[in-house]
């Protein structure tokens, strides 16, 4: 008599979106490892069972979640899959919807419904697990999402409708889980959050980001800790005294400003001025003077003028950011700003989107240029072609300006720190040589 061989389960996660999507699809994993499975990310491997983390903040995510979901969904018809599991914030805004488009995913689940998803293939919901985070990153850097949420209004966004309100982190668990990254070798934590300011207010009462910091700073192991996704609205500007008093806090912040007409950012509602964020930028560069900004800007919100863009444009020129995103604004429904009129031309945005950029582009290539001649502390990410690649202390991973060292002469250690001289600049990239 022939006894049937049951298949185990192979499950690919396939995450889309931002970083905090990532750190969102690396807690599954952790969880589905602990239960035995095998689990694969973002691989073309085959893989049975497809769990796709979706992103749901502008049009651009969301048309490229749903022909995700499309594409593997015909995948499974044909018999290519068992079975397809959808998260992530698409799913959380418009789950009632995607279940009558695209029947074929065998259940949608939302951004905070991990356990559900996890109940769904048999697997236990581990607590002893927090902090504990398979990383999909390389080993040397990991982001660390400090909250969950956001309690701002801004008329554009979507994501408080995906995510809901802000809920901070403890401390503690927070200095656990770098402890934890330290032990398997992770030098750099990415602080990640809706609003990273806001950090502490609902567990301390108070802006806790600088305890926050000044705990991590403690963790043996760690030698960056690098800010993203500062409001700019009531900021804290303690959190700059301590950047500069603790040397493994990065001289760097991602501060999302979205415009600099006080027109368009009342619109936005965004609580703030165009004269606020002047100050609070060169208060930044006073307490720290090396420090790097990094900011986006949203081009297109409804009502936008050119007399509106170009305030936009001279004060990217007059404050000569280091580094500067852009985003094109998304007619989300549900938000405040869907009552608006959407009536600048795609045309239009894309034209103003370019036109930030080119400006953007100058600034990087003078400030590059004042970079040629010094030494630098690199951390190297990856070898890709002919070079070695890496980030000073002054660029984030995947978003900002590179080192670049011929790896035919020369030789670094991935996840390692190296001196480089800056040789040559060009507008995005440094190219340099290693220093004995």
């Amino acid at each position: 008599m022939k006894t049937k061989t049951l298949r185990q389960d192979k499950v690919n996660v396939i995450t889309l979106g931002c970083s905090k999507n990532l750190v969102d699809s690396e807690n599954l994993i952790t969880q589905l490892k602990a239960n035995d499975y095998d689990v694969i990310h973002d691989s073309n491997e085959d893989a049975n069972v497809i769990i796709i983390n979706t992103c749901g903040f502008i049009d651009l995510a969301k048309e490229e979640s749903i022909n995700t979901i499309v594409q593997y969904a015909e995948i499974k018809s044909n018999g290519g899959i068992d079975k397809l599991y959808v998260t992530g914030c698409l799913s959380q805004r418009y789950k009632d919807d995607l279940e009558k488009e695209i029947p074929e995913v065998d259940a949608y689940f939302g951004t905070l419904e991990l356990p559900g998803l996890l109940a769904k293939l048999n697997a236990d919901y581990k607590h002893d697990l927090i902090g504990e985070r398979s990383l999909t990153t390389p080993q040397h850097f990991a982001y660390m999402k400090i909250s969950e949420g956001c309690n701002r209004t801004c008329s554009f966004c979507a994501i408080p409708l995906m995510r809901g309100k802000h809920i901070s982190r403890t401390i503690e668990s927070l200095v656990t889980e770098a402890k934890h990254f330290a032990s398997i070798g992770v030098k750099e934590l990415v602080l990640i959050a809706q609003e990273l300011t806001y950090y502490g207010l609902d567990l301390y009462k108070k802006r806790a980001l600088p305890e926050l910091l000044d705990a991590l700073c403690e963790v043996e192991g760690i030698t960056w800790i690098r800010l993203h996704y500062a409001y700019p609205s009531k900021f804290p500007r303690e959190i700059f005294d301590t950047m500069a008093k603790q040397p493994k806090v990065c001289n760097y912040l991602d501060i999302p400003l979205q415009h600099a007409s006080d027109t368009v950012l009342e619109r936005m509602k965004r609580q703030t001025t165009r004269q606020e964020q002047k100050e609070l930028i060169e208060y930044a560069r006073t307490v720290v003077p090396d420090i790097a900004i990094r900011t986006t800007f949203l081009v297109g919100f409804p009502g936008e003028t050119e007399e509106e863009f170009q305030d936009l444009c001279d004060f990217v020129e007059e404050m000569k950011f280091d580094r500067v995103g852009v985003f094109q604004y998304s007619h989300e429904e549900d938000t405040s700003g869907y009552l608006f009129v959407d009536d600048v031309s795609p045309e239009d945005k894309a034209a103003r989107a370019n036109r930030i950029m080119d400006i953007q582009q100058s600034i990087s290539f003078e400030h590059n240029q004042k970079r040629v001649g010094k030494i630098m502390k690199v951390l190297f990410d990856r070898k890709e072609g002919e070079y070695f690649v890496g980030r000073t202390e002054y660029d984030s991973p995947e978003v900002d300006n590179e080192v670049l060292v011929d790896a035919k002469d020369q030789y670094v250690r991935i996840g390692d720190f190296a001196n480089i001289e800056i040789t040559d600049a060009e507008e995005y990239d440094l190219y340099g040589k290693v220093v004995e």
